[in-house]
């Protein structure tokens, strides 16, 4: 639960109790048997298939959607994971409208595509709630990998390794494996401890250890998994928040929304997470967005998002900038805070400056606004908190034998669960060919 004190404007039960599950079940709601035929319908089947290439993962989307379409769910889903192990969340996640959607052919001719992304989880769901597992597991090789955390890329990393007939040991620092999946998303995006329940469907393959509570650099050492492991793979993600660099920013009532949000996915019970009347989210982010959107799903009247660049330059998808409009939150672009204001010891407003982006990079002007605030989330990006003194942004292994990393700590911070998937696969992929499989 957050440390943060309770003030007399940070308050559970801002809402009746039918309101929190109404608004933290699906945002959106999973297709039928019918609904799906025709979704799957509309798809040309390109040969060309220009959203299989703009998939992080290379699904064969085409393929999955021309099994739907002839009554095989359960082959799409095999199609699915051959490529993406964890097609269920990414389903749910994946901004495919920035992706696969935005090329296909039926979004380019009528502005509406096929529904790739509600087809995958349609597939997926159907096989996962069955409890079959296609996957069979090699003869064993008696080689075993470490695994340094059960996020996407860790988890997709372990379950491809496993499958080529390799033990796992996976760590990870949480109490939970899931890494972002479990900690980091929204919990409208994947209500009903879907997370959980994708690891438990994905450990069914077998060969794979799963250790909570560990962590690199406290526990274990990269020195000695390499000493006692035929190879290590590290997906430890991101741990470190960038700080706000504003003054007052360490007055109560400020905290980073990355510990926001993973408060509100392990609280079962919304109706008992505090919120502020008057909240502000600093960043420009899918964190960002996340934790204004569920602000006013919690009862926040007033939620604003501000943002120190132009809102084209935001990383968050239009599309999720959309539905947080849409849901009563207020985006301001082009400026920066200078100052948070407290009052009594707890934040009551911010000072922001406007800024100007040009050729020299971003510029405070003198012009300047205050927003009242009961509450600030931090969204202004992660950072590698790097083992063994090794630093940041990204970790360097190339001088490290039997060495090899994926997702957010080497990407320096995508922040999208298919990418992570992909580099996990990939380097599980090339730890098998080093064994001279």
């Amino acid at each position: 639960m957050s440390n943060t004190p309770l003030t007399p404007g940070i308050v559970p039960g801002r809402l009746i109790a039918e309101a929190y599950a109404s608004n933290f079940d699906d945002l959106e709601p999973a297709l039928d048997g019918h609904e799906a035929h025709v979704a799957a319908d509309r798809c040309y089947f390109c040969h060309d298939a220009p959203c299989m290439t703009a998939c992080p993962t290379s699904i064969d989307i085409p393929l999955f959607i021309r099994q739907i379409a002839t009554g095989t769910p359960e082959a799409a889903a095999k199609t699915i994971w051959d490529q993406n192990i964890l097609g269920g969340m990414c389903a749910r996640v994946c901004p495919t409208e920035q992706l696969c959607e935005e090329v296909c052919v039926r979004e380019m001719a009528e502005g509406k595509p096929v529904e790739i992304g509600r087809l995958q989880r349609f597939a997926t769901d159907r096989v996962m709630a069955a409890g079959v597992h296609p996957f069979t597991r090699a003869v064993p090789t008696g080689k075993k990998v470490a695994v340094v955390g059960a996020g996407p890329a860790g988890l997709a990393a372990a379950h491809r390794l496993a499958l080529h007939g390799h033990d796992v040991v996976m760590m990870d620092r949480n109490e939970k494996p899931g890494g972002l999946n479990e900690y980091g998303i929204a919990s409208y995006k994947a209500p009903h401890d879907f997370a959980q329940a994708e690891v438990e469907w994905l450990l069914k393959i077998g060969g794979i250890t799963v250790q909570t509570g560990v962590e690199l650099g406290r526990d274990v050492s990269l020195d000695s998994l390499r000493a006692e492991y035929d190879a290590v793979f590290l997906g430890i993600g991101l741990a470190g928040v960038n700080a706000l660099r504003a003054v007052g920013e360490d007055v109560a009532g400020v905290r980073d929304a990355v510990d926001f949000i993973a408060e509100l996915r392990q609280q079962p019970d919304k109706e008992k997470l505090p919120i502020g009347r008057d909240v502000v989210v600093i960043g420009g982010g899918m964190t960002a967005v996340d934790a204004a959107v569920q602000s006013r799903l919690l009862g926040a009247q007033n939620v604003t998002i501000v943002y120190r660049r132009g809102q084209e330059k935001m990383s968050a998808s239009v599309h999720e900038q959309d539905h947080a409009q849409q849901v009563g939150v207020r985006i301001i672009c082009n400026a920066a805070p200078v100052e948070v204001i407290g009052k009594g010891g707890t934040v009551s407003a911010v000072e922001f400056a406007y800024t100007e982006d040009g050729p020299d990079g971003l510029k405070l002007l003198d012009d300047t606004f205050t927003l009242t605030a009961d509450q600030v989330f931090k969204a202004i990006g992660q950072t590698l908190v790097a083992p063994d003194g090794m630093a940041g942004p990204k970790l360097d292994l190339q001088p490290l034998a039997r060495v090899w990393t994926g997702g957010d700590c080497a990407a320096g911070g995508e922040d999208l669960t298919v990418t992570a998937v992909a580099e996990g696969r990939d380097a599980a992929e090339a730890i098998h060919a080093s064994f001279g499989a």
